[in-house]
């Protein structure tokens, strides 16, 4: 790589140094071969994908191919289109004062040709980082070929240009991105004239403005995305346009809960450094399981989607709930537990459509999702035979009360009136501070109720449990 020192000012001096320019697909591939021989992550902060998109992606690159990204929201799309820009190389070179990024040795406007005709190797350069060569534009109704293709701008013409002069032009989005990557998010949204126009771009490499056609041989590569449901309902893409470009990637959610645990970890806003933060494996769980459920739904809407980002604003409600509950308790360790779990019904609410269902019904399907979730976690944690003794002592007559609220010292008491419940929870209560016990005592004691083997009853903010 050339230093700043090191790097030629002028189109001689980069002659001179040998530098070659590349197509941009020519210069991805080149670039992605080198990582795949380095043994780099291609698609970092991306879960679940290395042995289903990712490949074809990868395919795709090394064939030269465009890449229409097909699926619901949430899936990564967006995230995985931005991370393409790591394969396009650091810096490239560019003639100074262009429209738009010119190849030194072969640029295509009339502008661009005519510095080179004027100062030949003595035409100044500029060096373009890879992050100003990507472009994104969200397709909606009103973009116009101005916003992606370019107008006549009138202030030329005033200061003595001819209509059918390509000097006229202010160029738009897409030959802006020259030598680089641009995308079109939810591309059927784009009214079908506009989807002719960037045909002409991908397919027939002109430009035409106002009835005058430019010949601007661009060097592009074009992305897009699209959601199932609009590609069939909203919008469609016009049939010679998705057939230009040459590979369509279907996108899915995690295939399974450690995945999308992952995610959340990743992704989710952290509590403040000032307290100890212990999530229990299986609360993270819980709440990928509650999305999962809701994806299989018949109550909620499946053509809209239950997005990754549902899982991560749940796993924050129940974290803010822990720490509210950290901060009255004055402790300074953060543990969610399942009496946290009410808190990410709002949350949910806001992240799905649910399909017609009467008034206020919504938060009883949450609710169910949570009950749900919390069975077949605990199911993979517990076996109910062994828990035999702690359900006969509740059958002798105890009965516990808990409640998000409750200072997780409270729980120790438990631990000495319920015979058999030390030796239940320790599995799952980690280093057994007094914060990860009431998690894990909360956890079985729902668990228990839910497999039919606990009575459960509401006592103001508390929830009480006995035989």
């Amino acid at each position: 790589m050339m230093t700043t020192i090191e790097r030629p000012r002028t189109v001689g001096e980069l002659r001179a140094s040998g530098y070659k320019t590349l197509p941009v697909r020519e210069e991805m591939r080149k670039n992605l071969i080198e990582k795949m021989r380095r043994g780099e992550e291609f698609f970092p902060g991306v879960y679940g994908y290395d042995e289903t998109v990712i490949p074809h992606i990868v395919n795709a690159i090394l064939a030269g191919q465009d890449i229409i990204f097909l699926g619901e929201r949430g899936q990564a799309k967006s995230r995985i289109i931005r991370s393409l820009v790591s394969l396009l190389d650091d810096e490239m070179p560019v003639l100074a004062e262009c429209e738009i990024p010119e190849d030194p040795f072969n640029p295509i406007t009339r502008h661009g040709r005519d510095i080179i005709a004027e100062q030949g190797d003595d035409a100044p350069l500029e060096w373009l980082p890879r992050d100003q060569r990507y472009g994104e534009k969200l397709a909606t109704p009103d973009i116009t070929i101005a916003d992606l293709i370019g107008e006549v701008d009138p202030i030329k013409v005033a200061e003595g240009k001819y209509l059918s002069d390509e000097l006229t032009i202010h160029y738009g989005l897409v030959p802006r991105t020259n030598r680089g990557i641009f995308c079109i998010n939810e591309m059927p949204d784009l009214a079908e004239r506009i989807q002719v126009g960037l045909l002409n771009i991908m397919e027939e490499r002109d430009v035409q403005i106002r009835g005058y056609r430019v010949r601007l041989p661009l060097d592009v590569y074009v992305v897009a995305s699209a959601n199932p449901e609009d590609y069939t309902n909203r919008g469609r893409i016009i049939t010679p346009l998705k057939d230009r470009y040459g590979a369509q990637v279907r996108t899915h959610y995690p295939l399974q809960v450690e995945h999308e645990m992952e995610i959340m970890d990743a992704e989710h806003t952290p509590v403040p450094a000032d307290f100890n933060v212990i999530v229990p494996d299986y609360m993270k769980e819980i709440i990928a399981e509650i999305s999962r459920l809701a994806r299989r739904s018949p109550d909620v809407n499946q053509r809209s989607g239950v997005s990754v980002r549902a899982s991560i604003a749940n796993y924050e409600s129940m974290l803010a709930n822990a720490l509210r509950r950290a901060i009255m308790a004055k402790e300074e360790v953060v543990v969610p537990r399942v009496s946290d779990l009410p808190y990410v019904i709002p949350t949910l609410q806001g992240k799905v459509e649910f399909e017609t269902v009467e008034e206020g019904r919504e938060d009883q399907i949450v609710e169910k999702l949570i009950q749900g979730a919390v069975a077949a976690v605990f199911g993979r944690h517990f076996n109910i035979a062994e828990l035999e003794p702690v359900v006969q002592r509740f059958k002798a007559g105890v009965s516990v009360e808990v409640g998000d609220m409750v200072p997780s010292n409270d729980y120790a008491r438990l631990i000495k009136d319920v015979e058999g419940l030390e030796e239940s929870i320790a599995p799952q209560s980690g280093s057994r501070t007094p914060g990860e016990n009431a998690a894990a005592i909360e956890f079985l004691l729902e668990g228990l109720h839910l497999n039919k083997r606990l009575n459960k009853d509401r006592v103001g903010q508390r929830v009480q449990y006995r035989g």
